[in-house]
């Protein structure tokens, strides 16, 4: 168990403790980042008075202090450490059992053993900021936050996941429960496993955002504007709690410049920022670096910046795969990870980050697309016509396009939206897999994954609107498994936290309250969260075009990287039966194709982590 929890010393180089119970049949590790309450006392794992029950935690409850004052009225408990977050979690579960949760406000992987009934709790905090993994076999479970952990056992299996794959290949990530492993599984956010002594599993979702939310459709404007603003300072006003240096991640657009601006109200220490930029002209991604800078001087924040190259990112490529545990297709973990060092690199433990408002208030230029297409597909048309034009698509060589994809969709009554990250057409993946997969996969679709989201939605939302469902969709899928993933895997690898203020649960529960129409206004994106911020973000950011935080890809790909993911890809498909070669190798002839990035990445986890 040690070499399991040594495995993780980058995600806590403050500390290490070990507990095994008497009976030899539990044991915890944990490896501490010491953020609240700095003293021995608050070290894991941690356990109440008598030892009945036992919590390791990765995260932080933000209210801890309200709860512990709450808990102390009751008079049941005795405290050893002075405001640790951890032994709050203990004694709630003491007070309140699992409905503890409820009582949370945080972000939060969380395993109790109850030392009296036997029972074990596996639990994920409500939007999944924090992952967990777990693993049956050989008549145990064990988990850990990063897969790697599981693997240092030596009778796990490595064994590659096809259908995990097939869905890797629609959304650059592997939907929960599974992963690209046989047998390793993590679990999905807002969700709870509770394990008995007889070996049965049960799995609650404990919060679905659909059940929270309500609906403000006599709200004005302004009175909409003013709550999301209110809900937002106190976001992030709770993650500023820590007894160590917090910074934040500053890219100069609307969502991390609102973070920097709240941040930084009734602070008496001048904020630390941190931004990243790249060297040379690059017209797949131009600098931000002049929007960061003009926010960090409107603050008078201590700005700190970092230029990348084509070099960085390969010199990173081992790291960043080790560190990704499994494939994370998003580039964007280079900078994230880059960034994090910087911060890191400048005595800051703890930084805030922006991801989650585009989500909720539509802040992609793609999204308003697919909203068109739903208006499209909303008027009468018979579907005669529809799949004569999908007749025509085939015809003219595109049925491998997303217009195509979009369309048979439609012609399916499928939702034309399947997620804010696609990476290939179901016609797409048909073509590149391998002659056996092909076979396998043949009457299959990613649909199969979506289908009881969407059942869900239809059931329980409020307003079935495009916006509503694809914002819902996100909340299942890309934000937990893809950004959230991302933001955790390469920050925690240079030691330190990330936390998110817009995706606080109850500003979320917020934002899926508002109407589509007050959402977005005349075509323009996040109208009503511009609104809301509109008086303390410059204008010039307020009102600059859409550029998310992102990577020039197709320039680093035109050089040594497209020679290098060439070779690889090649080798790749020589050793293994995944893809298909003359298919992958047609696919480079292009090499600017992100498509290219995504199956580079599964090959070099194949290589280093799955057959490493």
């Amino acid at each position: 168990m040690n070499t399991m929890r040594a495995t993780l010393s980058h995600r806590g180089p403050d500390g290490a403790g070990t507990w095994i119970s008497p009976d030899k049949k539990i044991g915890l590790g944990h490896c501490r980042l010491s953020i609240i309450d700095l003293s021995q006392n608050a070290s894991q794992p941690m356990c109440n008075e008598d030892g009945s029950l036992w919590v390791v935690f990765n995260g932080e409850i933000y209210n801890h202090a309200e709860i512990r004052k709450e808990l102390s009225k009751t008079g049941n408990h005795r405290w050893k450490t002075d405001h640790s977050d951890t032994e709050v979690i203990v004694h709630s579960f003491e007070e309140w059992g699992i409905d503890c949760l409820h009582k949370f406000r945080g972000m939060f992987a969380i395993v109790v053993w109850d030392n009296k009934k036997h029972e074990l709790w596996l639990i994920r905090d409500r939007i999944g900021i924090k992952p967990l993994y777990y693993s049956f076999h050989h008549g145990r479970v064990t988990f850990a936050s990063e897969i790697k952990a599981l693997l240092k056992d030596p009778q796990q299996e490595r064994k590659l996941n096809e259908n995990s794959l097939y869905h890797y290949l629609s959304f650059l990530t592997v939907p929960a429960p599974n992963t690209l492993f046989e047998g390793i599984f993590k679990i999905p956010s807002g969700t709870y496993l509770k394990i008995l002594p007889n070996g049965q599993v049960f799995e609650q979702r404990y919060w679905d955002i659909l059940d929270h939310t309500e609906p403000l459709i006599n709200a004005s404007e302004k009175e909409v504007a003013d709550r999301l603003l209110n809900e937002l300072r106190m976001a992030v006003k709770l993650r500023k709690v820590s007894d160590v240096p917090v910074g934040v991640f500053l890219s100069g657009g609307i969502d991390s410049s609102t973070n920097a601006a709240l941040f930084s109200e009734g602070e008496n220490q001048v904020v630390k920022t941190f931004s990243i930029g790249y060297k040379g002209n690059n017209k797949s991604y131009p600098n931000e670096l002049d929007f960061a800078r003009l926010m960090a001087k409107t603050i008078h924040a201590s700005h700190h910046e970092l230029l990348l190259d084509v070099d960085d990112l390969i010199n990173f490529l081992p790291t960043m795969v080790y560190l990704q545990d499994e494939p994370i297709a998003d580039p964007v973990c280079v900078p994230v990870y880059y960034v994090s060092k910087l911060a890191r690199d400048n005595n800051v433990i703890v930084c805030q980050v922006g991801e989650g408002a585009d989500e909720l208030f539509c802040g992609y230029p793609s999204w308003k697309i697919i909203l068109d297409l739903e208006k499209f597909n909303s008027w009468p048309v018979p579907a005669m016509f529809k799949r004569i034009g999908l007749k025509g698509l085939e015809l003219f060589g595109q049925s491998s396009s997303f217009s195509y994809e979009w369309l048979r969709r439609a012609v399916d009554r499928e939702p034309i939206f399947w997620g804010g990250a696609e990476a290939f057409t179901e016609t797409q993946k048909k073509k590149i897999l391998s002659d056996r997969l092909k076979n396998k996969f043949k009457n299959y679709s990613s649909a199969e994954i979506l289908k009881p989201i969407y059942e869900k939605f239809q059931k329980k939302n409020w307003e079935k609107s495009p916006l509503q469902w694809m914002s819902y969709l996100d909340l299942n899928i890309r934000l937990p498994e893809l950004l959230l993933m991302r933001v955790d895997k390469m920050s925690m690898g240079v030691s330190l936290e990330c936390r998110v203020p817009f995706l606080d649960h109850k500003f979320v529960e917020l934002a899926m309250s508002i109407p589509t129409q007050i959402k977005i206004k005349n075509g323009q994106l996040k109208y009503i969260l511009k609104k809301s911020v509109k008086d303390i973000i410059p204008k010039e950011i307020l009102n600059r075009p859409k550029q998310g935080f992102g990577v020039p890809i197709c320039e680093w790909f035109m050089g040594r990287l497209g020679t290098e993911v060439k070779k690889k890809l090649a080798d790749f498909c020589d050793k293994t039966d995944a893809f298909e070669k003359r298919e992958i190798m047609s696919l480079l002839e292009h090499p600017q194709n992100v498509q290219t990035w995504y199956l580079y990445n599964f090959a070099l986890w194949w290589e280093n982590i799955l057959h490493g």
